[in-house]
């Protein structure tokens, strides 16, 4: 099976399935069957970059996949990846946006 995004103005809409036997035309094929412009995804990460879902955004220059901004104050690097403000610490931590810091998961 093939997946196939649907982008509107840089931004996914949705991510379909096609058949295989369909795949070799897929991006005409979902322009044929629903309209609008469609690119190939792979679930494996294999082209693109990534497994896009909607809200992701398409970068026309790299043709790459780029993931929504997970906080306000992280920052899209060289690789199209988000960065927090500083880095992680080894281990159970998670960002915590009103802190602008890592905090250690609480242990029950």
């Amino acid at each position: 099976m093939a997946h196939f995004a649907e982008i509107l103005d840089g931004v996914v809409q949705r991510v379909i399935v096609v058949h295989d036997n369909d795949e070799a035309n897929g991006a005409q094929f979902c322009h044929d069957l629903f309209g609008g412009n469609w690119l190939q995804c792979s679930y494996n990460n294999k082209i693109r970059k990534q497994f896009p879902s909607a809200g992701f955004t398409y970068d026309e220059i790299r043709d790459e996949f780029v993931a929504p901004q997970p906080y306000p104050s992280w920052t899209l690097d060289e690789n199209n990846d988000w960065q927090p403000p500083t880095p992680k610490p080894d281990g159970q931590y998670y960002w915590n946006e009103n802190t602008q810091s890592w905090l250690p998961f609480e242990q029950p």
